[in-house]
């Protein structure tokens, strides 16, 4: 019976855990997607790219770091936020707006979880 309930749980833990990942695999397509969608200009250690480049700069950082990245914040933390070179944050400009990508990336993801809820 002991066996049963542990296996009962095990299964439950781990079909948990494969929803959680596929959440946050949504979320972070969505974000990239943004991204690229945006037409915003992106500054990276002093230089400007388009949002074509900026999606596939942070695509190629996030394979690289995905092993870490437990949530989609991580994702934003280690991918998205600063140089890890020389430590400089990203910036992202919009409509003659500038903000940090941390906060722009964090206050999409926001908005997102409250169109899905």
């Amino acid at each position: 019976m002991k066996k049963n309930i542990f296996f009962v749980l095990l299964l439950y833990c781990s079909a948990w855990g494969s929803l959680h990942a596929a959440s946050t695999d949504e979320e972070i397509g969505h974000l990239l997607q943004f991204v690229e969608q945006s037409q915003c200009t992106f500054e990276r250690n002093g230089k400007l790219y388009s949002s074509h480049q900026a999606r596939a700069h942070i695509s190629r950082k996030y394979s690289h770091i995905k092993k870490r990245v437990k949530n989609t914040e991580d994702f934003i933390r280690y991918a998205a936020t600063q140089s890890s070179i020389t430590g400089k944050k990203y910036h992202a400009t919009c409509n003659g707006e500038t903000i940090t990508s941390e906060a722009w990336l964090s206050n999409e993801l926001s908005r997102y979880r409250q169109r899905e809820r």
